[in-house]
């Protein structure tokens, strides 16, 4: 077989449910991650995709991913809640976390929780969006703790974070059509480099650097010694956010921050801060969502540089994504699919019966 692989939103879930199951996860943990990493895939964002689940393979033979955790609620005051994910997927303890902050948020008007030691959450939207769902905004803010820096500071010739992505979340009158910001803080995700990795392609210069600090189109900079480094975006803007973001979620959380006084396993630990806002504790609901409306509509009127291209807002992109791949399957490059395969192999899933589960045998 060669080149990319086109399978089915439902196969794909299918097989990556089997392989959790191989590594010791229970029905529901199955279900939860596999839904989780496929539904990255059909909402554009491949680099929090099944690709990233050969990782998790390797870290549950090191210990560093723990199947069938809950989240451990430690500290509960009020509006306050923490969490220690115990090396759990970050799937099953994150929205786990989700659900106990909309819950708390229902009563209080307000939420903030905070998670550490999870193993990798995958795409935070996901969380946005079922708070979305239940009617709240929310800020998000990760980082990783365990993990080599990725990320340089503006000015720096070498990495110190890691790609700490920001989240926000916004209700509408349309409850299928909230806006949903989910970014880096770097100038793109890692997993869209080791996407392009994979697939044996460049990607713009301004997008990395080497260990000599120079730009550099070449993926491979980020997985051969010596390593270069992602830039941030908007150079010293993504920076002082990318910062922020390390604080408020390692420093918040418990969990610590990716300075080298911690210890690291290089493995995908994450930690993350969230706050929830019921918008009707501010003011009239109707009001509120038409006002949201009204600047959305506003926003979207706007005259396009290209005919082609329509203004859009944050979730946009994901709800356009999600039609397509529905529709056409989604598609993963040769050398991230081998890679899979190979993970599930190491899991005792044959080859051919993964094919056959994928439906291309």
């Amino acid at each position: 077989m060669s080149g990319d692989v086109t399978i089915s939103a439902e196969n794909l879930t299918a097989l990556i449910h089997e392989m959790v199951r191989l590594g010791g996860s229970d029905e529901t943990e199955c279900r939860i991650v596999s839904e989780h990493l496929v539904g990255a895939n059909l909402a554009g964002h491949d680099s929090h995709g099944v690709g990233i689940f050969q990782a998790y393979v390797k870290n549950l033979e090191r210990g560093l991913l723990v199947p069938n955790v809950k989240a451990n609620r430690y500290r509960d005051e009020g509006v306050f809640l923490q969490y220690d994910g115990e090396k759990g997927y970050g799937q099953t303890v994150a929205a786990q976390v989700t659900e106990d902050a909309i819950k708390r948020a229902r009563e209080t008007g307000i939420c903030v929780a905070t998670l550490k030691n999870s193993h990798h959450i995958g795409r935070v939207g996901t969380y946005a969006e079922m708070i979305a769902d239940a009617g709240f905004v929310s800020i998000h803010f990760t980082n990783v703790t365990d993990h080599h820096t990725m990320v340089a500071p503006f000015r720096g010739a070498e990495s110190r974070f890691g790609t700490n992505p920001i989240t926000m979340a916004m209700p509408t009158g349309n409850p299928d059509e909230p806006i949903i910001l989910d970014m880096a803080t770097s100038i793109v995700a890692m997993g869209k480099i080791r996407v392009a990795h994979d697939s044996g392609k460049t990607v713009p210069e301004e997008w990395l650097i080497d260990s000599d600090g120079r730009p550099s189109a070449d993926p491979g900079v980020m997985f051969n010694d010596p390593l270069g480094a992602l830039q941030p975006f908007a150079q010293h803007k993504g920076y002082a956010l990318c910062l922020i973001a390390e604080l408020m979620s390692g420093a918040l959380s418990g969990g610590g921050t990716i300075q080298p006084g911690n210890e690291r396993f290089d493995g995908i630990i994450n930690t993350m801060t969230m706050i929830l806002i019921d918008p009707h504790r501010l003011g009239d609901a109707n009001w509120i969502a038409a006002e949201v409306d009204a600047m959305v509509d506003y926003t979207k009127s706007a005259r396009p540089a290209d005919p082609g291209a329509p203004v859009l807002v944050p979730g946009d992109p994901e709800r356009i994504a999600r039609k397509k791949h529905g529709a056409n399957g989604i598609s993963i490059p040769e050398g991230t699919w081998v890679l899979l395969l190979e993970a599930g192999e190491k899991l005792g899933l044959d080859r051919a019966e993964a094919l056959e589960i994928s439906g291309i045998a």
